[in-house]
This record gives C-alpha cells, sequence and structure tokens, in this order.
C-alpha cells in the first residue's frame, strides 16, 4: 500500500510539473508594434458622412416584395457624391444593381487584399420605434454618438472603409498591393445576389488573394473575464447553418373529445427532446486558437488551464456551457424559433408546425446535424425536413499566417494595448463566399463593444460613439499602410 501511495504521489507531482511548467512556457503572441503616426480626421465631417448613409432605408426583409429599390439608389447616388476620388480613381462595378465592387490598382504584383461590408440592415421591430432614444433611421449626432440602425452593423465598416481610401488618396498614396472592396446588398437575408454575385465574379476572374477582412469579430471591452484591457477577435472562421422544419398531423374534430395526445403535444414533446438532447460540447480549432492567444494574457491560474487543455477541456467545456454566449462557441446551438398550429380554443388542431435553427460547429455538419435531430426525436409521426439549402461551417484560417500577423498590427497599432486573438463568428457573414479565394478569410470590423452593445445589434438604440468611428476610419487608414508589407 505505501509503495502504491508513493508511486501515485510521484505520479501526481510529475503530472504537476508538467501542467505548469507548460503553462510557464506560454509566451504571450501578440505582435510587437509602435502606435501608429497621429492621423487627423475630420471627426465633425465624418460623422456627418455616416448618419447621412444611415438615414437610407436599406432594410432587407424576408418578404422581397418589401424591397425598397429607391433607398438602395439613393445611398448608391450618396457615396458616388461622397467620396469623389474614390470615384474618379477606383474601378467602380455594380453586381445585381445594389452591390458594388471597387478596384484599386497597386503598384506591385503581390496578391491583392479584399475587404467587404455590407449596406443593407435588418427591419425594425414593429412596436418598438418609440423604444429608441433617437428615431432608428434618423441617423441623429446626440451627446458623441451617431444613433440609427446600421451604426454598428454594418454601415460603419462600409463608410469607413471607403472614408479611409478618400483619405489616402487625398494624400497621393497609392497600395503596393491592389486592393478590392466588396460591398454586399443583401447580407441580412443570405448575400447570394450580393456577396454570392461578386464572389463568383472574382473566382471566374481567377482572382487569389493575400487575405480576405469581413466583420464578425470586433473590439470588446470588459467582457473576457481576467483580461482587463480590451480584446480584438479576429475570427478565422464561422459557424455553419441550418433549418430544420417539423410537422405533423391529426385528425382535428371538437377539443370535448381530445385524443391523448394533439399535434401539438406530439410536436412539444419533440422539441422538448431537442432541448433536452443538446449536441456534443467540442473546443474546436478556431476556439482552442483563442484559448492559446488569450491564454499567455491572464493571470496564472487561468494559463495553467488553458495551456493544458489536454486535461482541461471537460472542465472548461462544462464551465462554458453555463453562459449562452459561450457555449455557442463550443458546440452546434439548437433554438426553436417558429411554433404554429391550431386556429381556435375548442378545435383540435389537424396540423402543428416547428422550425428550429441550428448554428453549426466546425466539425459538424449539415447532414450529422440532420442525423442528430432524426435520432433525438425518434417519433415517425414527427415529419423532418430542411428548409433552404443550408451551409456547412467555413474552414478555420491559420492564425499563424503572416496575412493575419498584419491585421493584427493594424490592430495594435491604431488601438495600442490592445490584445488580438483568433475567434469563432458566431453568425453569418458575406465571408463565407469567398471561401477559397484566400485560405486567410478573416471576420472582424474595428467597432468598440461594451457590455450593454450587444443588445444594440439588430436591436434597439444602436449606435457608435463619434471617437469610436474615427477610430474604425483610423484602423482602415493604417490596414491599408501597413498591411501591403511582406
Amino acid at each position: 500500500m505505501k509503495k502504491l501511495a508513493l508511486v501515485v504521489g510521484v505520479a501526481l507531482l510529475a503530472l504537476a510539473a508538467v501542467v505548469v511548467g507548460r503553462a510557464v512556457r506560454a509566451a504571450s503572441r501578440q505582435v510587437q508594434v509602435e502606435p501608429a503616426p497621429p492621423v487627423v480626421i475630420d471627426a465633425e465631417r465624418a460623422a456627418a458622412g455616416l448618419s447621412e448613409a444611415i438615414r437610407f432605408k436599406t432594410v432587407s426583409n424576408q418578404d422581397p416584395a418589401q424591397f425598397d429599390a429607391a433607398q438602395f439608389a439613393g445611398l448608391l447616388a450618396f457615396l458616388i457624391q461622397r467620396f469623389p476620388r474614390v470615384h474618379q480613381t477606383l474601378r467602380r462595378e455594380v453586381f445585381n444593381d445594389y452591390s458594388l465592387l471597387y478596384t484599386w490598382e497597386g503598384r506591385g504584383t503581390d496578391k491583392p487584399i479584399l475587404l467587404l461590408a455590407h449596406l443593407d440592415v435588418v427591419p425594425v421591430e414593429a412596436g418598438t420605434e418609440s423604444s429608441w432614444t433617437q428615431p432608428p433611421f434618423s441617423g441623429a449626432i446626440v451627446d458623441g454618438y451617431i444613433w440609427g440602425r446600421g451604426a454598428l452593423d454594418d454601415k460603419s465598416s462600409a463608410m469607413g472603409i471607403l472614408e479611409a481610401v478618400e483619405f489616402l488618396l487625398a494624400s497621393g498614396f497609392q497600395p503596393e498591393r491592389t486592393v478590392y472592396i466588396a460591398l454586399g446588398f443583401d447580407e441580412e437575408v443570405s448575400g447570394r445576389r450580393g456577396a454570392g454575385a461578386i464572389s463568383a465574379a472574382l473566382r471566374e476572374r481567377g482572382l487569389q488573394a493575400d487575405f480576405v477582412l469581413d466583420e464578425g469579430g470586433s473590439i470588446l471591452e470588459g467582457m473576457i473575464p481576467g483580461i482587463g484591457t480590451p480584446v480584438a477577435s479576429v475570427c478565422t472562421g464561422e459557424k455553419g447553418y441550418v433549418t430544420v422544419e417539423l410537422t405533423t398531423t391529426g385528425k382535428g374534430g371538437h377539443s370535448s373529445m381530445p385524443p391523448a395526445h394533439t399535434p401539438i403535444g406530439v410536436l412539444s414533446a419533440a422539441i422538448e427532446k431537442l432541448e433536452r438532447e443538446q449536441m456534443p460540447a467540442s473546443i474546436s480549432a478556431a476556439t482552442a486558437n483563442s484559448f492559446a492567444y488569450l491564454g499567455p494574457e491572464m493571470p496564472f491560474a487561468q494559463r495553467v488551464v488553458f495551456a493544458n487543455l489536454w486535461l482541461f477541456a471537460p472542465l472548461v467545456e462544462r464551465e462554458m456551457a453555463k453562459s449562452p454566449q459561450s457555449n455557442a462557441a463550443i458546440r452546434t446551438t439548437t433554438a426553436p424559433t417558429i411554433f404554429d398550429g391550431g386556429v381556435k380554443e375548442n378545435i383540435l388542431p389537424t396540423t402543428a408546425r416547428a422550425v428550429v435553427n441550428f448554428r453549426i460547429l466546425p466539425g459538424d455538419t449539415v447532414d450529422s446535424v440532420v442525423a442528430h435531430v432524426l435520432h433525438a426525436v425518434d417519433d415517425p409521426a414527427v415529419d423532418i425536413r430542411v428548409l433552404g439549402e443550408g451551409n456547412n461551417p467555413s474552414p478555420v484560417s491559420d492564425p499563424s499566417a503572416p496575412a493575419f500577423t498584419r491585421v493584427a498590427r493594424a490592430i495594435r497599432s491604431t488601438f495600442p494595448g490592445t490584445v488580438v486573438t483568433p475567434f469563432l463568428t458566431l453568425g453569418a457573414t458575406d465571408a463565407r463566399y469567398y471561401v477559397g479565394i484566400s485560405p486567410n478569410v478573416y471576420r472582424f470590423a474595428p467597432t468598440r463593444m461594451r457590455p450593454d452593445d450587444l443588445a444594440r445589434v439588430h436591436g434597439i438604440n444602436e449606435r457608435i460613439a463619434i471617437t469610436d468611428y474615427v477610430g474604425m476610419i483610423r484602423f482602415y487608414i493604417d490596414l491599408l499602410r501597413g498591411g501591403q508589407a511582406g
């Protein structure tokens, strides 16, 4: 027994030495750069430009009949008037009437870079207009903020990129690498006619880019436990998407003589099974890369955990599962979003229908999600089918690539002290259409996000601080200058 205790003790000491040693050797992965030279931006004029862009109600609705072509045409005309140098110097192409592709020819022959944004916005939920501090399409400039739909998602990126190019053209700058700027008009409903059409044209031309940069990540303040400085999440992959419809039928009749289970009861049981039997948690490559970058910046206890995921992964997964935000980073999520059934309180329904949306973690697929639904529901009375096409998760780009370093340098030189980390985009972006055009597809817009800003995206009181918008323009200027190297 004593020998066994001795062996166990020695094994535990050896394990502790390995665990602590890995934590000690976990060096910072932050690129060291000097702060960018001061760039004087006319903040008042920049804010006025974004304000004007917000006033165009370029709303993407699920119902195509509600598309307001005049608003999109008005925004495109405004861009020509707002950015004269851009439209005198860059080649401008229009796809499907309202999507734009700009080409800024470079001096050299290195692979070009491709910057993405979108011009459309989500609707404002009917009945919530009075809850906005400023009207949602006013573009009001009040209390140091620019208010309105699109201030965060994603007109600030589109306008910020064009403001940066206009600024650089005024100084006589020409990039070493050719720069493409692609602005879609339907990202919020699919992206097929915008980014889908532009990317198809670029593929036909055989374009191979050094990197692609779209929205997706942002600069997070006060949201990463253990790190007191801002964290820039440069997402190197995004989750997939599939929606599944569940339906069941019954005989109907009077509610005074109900069967043991009505269609609504059958379908409710199916939904309960899906919510109870979640898809398994897994620390995917994108999330593991994030831990590798964040861990060295954290206190030693957290560093020990993230440097030894081979040992602590179950503990990390269990803790992350407690929060909807972090849970979404470690599993394919299950979200029942629509439930229909019945027409009157005393009539048994003949049909019931539910819609469940899944955001697919890298490692899972559309097919594996459907197989999971069939297994979990396990009821021949419930018909299951996929709505639309669905898409698998994107490949995960390598954060050790020189292109990632160029983006990180621009972030840390524009926003000194910011920790840069790869991460996983939990939603869908236009970037998925450009996979294959470059192995380095990143999702990051330099918007500063505080905890109370998360609800503003697609929600009430969307706004951006003028100082933050100016910071976005400075980032794109620095990226276009410094991102050309190497």
